[in-house]
């Protein structure tokens, strides 16, 4: 029996990467937590807008950076390991904001709902990870 055929084949693969970058987007949320001094979760259940925002962005810019991970490599290591890399990149990115904006602190205006800290760490999170993403090799 030929299990190269099973593991090669394009449903089999999905479900691989599906999975995979499912448990790395788990990682990185886990991940976001600690570095954000707020709880993503809980103000997001309790309805803060700007959390949400946030959150979402860095949700779409992980799997954003995962999806051209996939495309540029054939193995799984080297997908993971690039996706990683884009991830630690990407939170880079987020201490940088906050450094960049020292006449206020973006984890206390998020914390506090403001909606444009909120939509600009998204489009942060977002625009960031279409470059990150372009330039894994």
């Amino acid at each position: 029996m030929n299990h190269t055929g099973f593991w090669s084949h394009p449903l089999v693969e999905t479900a691989g990467y599906f999975s995979v970058v499912t448990l790395c987007l788990i990682v990185s949320m886990v991940l976001f937590e600690i570095v954000t001094k707020y709880k993503n979760w809980e103000e997001i259940r309790k309805g803060n807008l700007s959390v949400a925002m946030a959150t979402g962005g860095k949700i779409f810019g992980v799997a954003n950076i995962f999806r051209y991970s996939i495309e540029q490599h054939n193995s799984l290591p080297q997908m993971i390991g690039w996706g990683l890399f884009g991830f630690t990149v990407l939170v880079f990115a987020y201490l940088l904001f906050e450094f960049l904006t020292p006449k206020f602190k973006v984890d206390e205006e998020i914390q506090a709902d403001n909606r444009s800290v909120g939509f600009i760490s998204l489009c942060i999170s977002v625009g960031l990870s279409f470059v990150i993403g372009a330039s894994i090799s």
